[in-house]
């Protein structure tokens, strides 16, 4: 399919825009809060794109970052959560924030986004507690740690990322590791799922 559309950013709303490419106008239904971080109208704007097909219809999502949309795939993943809910939680909280409030079960924090209770607060926990691209992503969803590849790979495999983070950081310091980088990587990941595989 495609990853993302460039163009004039034409229109604003209260959680939608449109981007004007070569005549062919986009329409984006965007997390509330992300809105204005596409620019001001007439600015040149790259949006990142997910598309949903339903049987009667298709309606284009747009995000910031590879990280907002990771984590709005992942919201969904959660039962009971549709994309609707799923741009509605990224609309009012912050990825980094969301991460944290997930990562010390601040379900106070949860609570107060609009629309969501209790009970798919505890889901969100339970369900996605160190699972979420890390708050160490940047602006683009690039790595800023200097094992993210490794990590992600672990955490797609369905470890804790909590629990790699600290596991790849110790196994770093170790001896006897092979210096040249590629090696070194290779090593570390082996390792890494000696380590999480252990009880």
């Amino acid at each position: 399919m495609f990853n993302s559309v460039r163009g004039t950013l034409c229109h604003k709303g209260a959680d939608t825009i449109r981007i004007d490419n070569n005549g062919v106008e986009w329409d984006f239904a965007v997390p509330a809060r992300s809105v204005d971080s596409f620019g001001r109208l007439g600015d040149e704007a790259r949006v990142l794109c997910w598309l949903l097909h339903w049987d009667d219809q298709m309606r284009l999502f747009g995000f910031v970052s590879e990280a907002e949309r990771s984590i709005f795939i992942e919201l969904m993943t959660v039962d009971g959560i549709g994309p609707k809910q799923a741009l509605k939680i990224l609309g009012g909280i912050g990825a980094d924030d969301l991460e944290q409030a997930l990562e010390t079960e601040d379900l106070a924090r949860l609570e107060s986004i609009p629309g969501l209770g209790k009970k798919t607060a505890q889901k969100l926990v339970f369900s996605l507690k160190g699972k979420l691209p890390s708050h160490l992503a940047g602006p683009a969803g690039m790595a800023s740690g200097p094992h993210d590849d490794i990590v992600r790979a672990l955490v797609d495999m369905g470890y804790d990322r909590r629990r790699v983070l600290e596991a790849v950081t110790k196994l770093d310091t170790m001896e006897n590791l092979p210096v040249a980088p590629a090696d070194r990587e290779r090593e570390l990941f082996r390792r890494a799922i000696v380590e999480m595989s252990s009880p």
